[in-house]
């Protein structure tokens, strides 16, 4: 990223160094060498961040109220600092706005901020800089362990990037489940004993995930959000995440302690009523730098090494974190800004009705999910990409619609996250430049893993006739639509030939059609 160019000039502070609402990390590039008396920090809460995409109100209270409190935490270490709140007097409502409001009240010779993570705030911040004739440095992104020049060097000249060509050198560098130069266990990848469904018996006693009251701060923001966007998605009733450092070490914790010795097997595994099962709920906290990636490793590595979970558990964990977290990362800057705007299977169908209102459903699955994301913001990776994205690939809904709902209702939708996952692995819409196949399955694997499809009034196993589950209808309506597409890909091979074997192949696409018409429930 390039700064502008300006010569330094000496005014009233030496260095404006600009904090963005997801980089809340005391440890950040932008305070080395940072002097009190001659530097000033500067943040702002600023409503457009709320409003280019249609937040969920959980997501819009977490990053206030986490600035808040880091805000607090910096006057309390000393630093001089000016914050910006959301309904202060003459708040212009964009970063770039209160950046030049910053600048013509501070007079600084120069701007330091760390790497966004979007790149549209890299440009607007360029821009206000450039106009108000300052010098920008952007420093560093330490949080992450690969650079995005790093990755670019990883990935060019490659015709496959893999992520598991990414993660072992990736683990070897850092010694991450390491015996000398061989992994713990033998082998780097422990997916096969991963894919665990829970049984009859359920998936077992669970503690309720450690929850953080509202504070006396954090139930002011709520009262703005209420106010400022009332119609904005979501309910803040159920509002317990962690918003300092304290808590999300708490979160952490807690996670180590009584989810992570059975998150790998049951990792995959989905079962109704239970929204966390054994997942760590730290994607936020990590996305917004309260959390580094190296201790939430580290942490888990110990465990493993002290017996308190087994190396399957671990190796998927670090897998997500090492392994996943990077490469969506390192992705979204080597794709670069039109990415987002794929379109390779021509999906042009509107967002389902049923994504902005559950009860216009009668898939139980879908009427959970849907649900669930209402009232906390959040369903751990399965159900987003087995049920929400994968009915939104089989039913052709227009990737960059479906790209902004989840942006909208997830509290963890950071750009660099949301956009290599929906375009790329959830609708496929990249042309296989991330993924070699498409995520798409039909009623039965959602059986197979979950317990939605009991009491449902949708069979899983058939694909005609008005109790036929949707997804097993528009899984097999896909392939057929898509065949040759497809023709050449070894990967998807098996299940297009299934097709051939299908005698009612001709009344399934004629459902399909019923479906894509909006004949049935509101559009499924």
């Amino acid at each position: 990223m390039g700064g502008a160019s300006t010569k330094l000039t000496r005014g009233k502070t030496r260095r404006l160094v600009f904090i963005l609402g997801d980089q809340l990390n005391r440890d950040s590039a932008v305070f080395d060498g940072h002097d009190p008396a001659t530097d000033l920090v500067f943040m702002a809460e600023v409503s457009a961040e709320s409003t280019k995409v249609k937040s969920h109100k959980a997501r819009t209270t977490l990053f206030l109220s986490a600035m808040r409190h880091f805000r607090d935490q910096l006057r309390s270490d000393g630093l001089r600092l000016d914050y910006l709140e959301f309904d202060a007097d003459g708040n212009p409502g964009t970063l770039d706005g209160a950046l030049a409001l910053a600048i013509g009240r501070h007079k600084p010779a120069e701007i330091v901020v760390c790497e966004p993570g979007e790149h549209g705030i890299a440009v607007a911040i360029e821009s206000a800089a450039r106009r108000e004739g300052v010098a920008l440095r952007f420093a560093p992104d330490r949080h992450f362990l690969v650079s995005s020049e790093e990755f670019a060097a990883f990935a060019r000249g490659r015709k496959s990037l893999r992520l598991e060509h990414f993660y072992r050198p990736l683990r070897a560098k850092f010694g991450i489940l390491m015996d000398g130069k061989e992994p713990v266990g033998g082998q780097w990848n422990f997916d096969h004993d991963n894919r665990g469904a829970f049984g009859k018996e359920g998936p077992g006693l669970l503690p309720a995930p450690t929850a953080f009251s509202p504070d006396k701060l954090t139930k002011a923001v709520i009262a703005l959000v209420q106010k400022q966007f009332p119609e904005h998605p979501g309910d803040l009733s159920q509002f317990d995440w962690p918003v300092t450092r304290d808590q999300s070490l708490m979160a952490l914790d807690d996670f180590i302690a009584h989810r992570l010795p059975h998150f790998g097997r049951y990792q995959d595994a989905m079962w109704t009523g239970q929204p966390w099962l054994y997942h760590s709920r730290l994607s936020a906290a990590l996305n917004l730098k309260l959390l580094d990636p190296r201790e939430v490793v580290a942490r888990a590595e110990e465990a493993y090494r002290s017996g308190q979970a087994c190396l399957a558990s671990v190796e998927g964990f670090i897998r997500q974190i090492v392994g996943w977290r990077e490469y969506v990362n390192g992705l979204y800057w080597y794709f670069g800004r039109d990415y987002r705007e794929s379109n390779g299977l021509a999906a042009e169908r509107p967002l389902l009705p049923l994504f902005e209102d559950p009860q216009c459903t009668r898939m139980h699955c879908v009427r959970s999910i849907v649900q669930d994301v209402q009232d906390r913001s959040w369903v751990h990776h399965i159900p987003r990409l087995m049920v929400l994205s994968n009915l939104a690939l089989i039913a052709g809904v227009n990737p960059q619609e479906f790209l902004q709902w989840m942006r909208e209702r997830f509290i963890d939708a950071a750009d660099w996250v949301m956009v290599p996952n929906v375009i790329g692995m959830g609708v496929h819409a990249d042309d296989g430049r991330m993924m070699t196949k498409p995520y798409a399955a039909g009623g039965a694997y959602i059986s197979r893993m979950s317990t939605y499809c009991k009491g449902c009034v949708y069979d899983p196993k058939k694909r005609v006739g008005d109790t036929a589950c949707p997804f097993t209808t528009l899984y097999w309506d896909f392939l057929a639509r898509h065949r040759e597409h497809f023709a050449g890909n070894h990967r998807i091979a098996q299940q297009l030939h299934g097709l051939d074997r299908l005698s009612d192949l001709t009344d399934v696409r004629e459902q399909a059609v019923e479906l894509a018409f909006m004949r049935r429930e509101n559009g499924i």
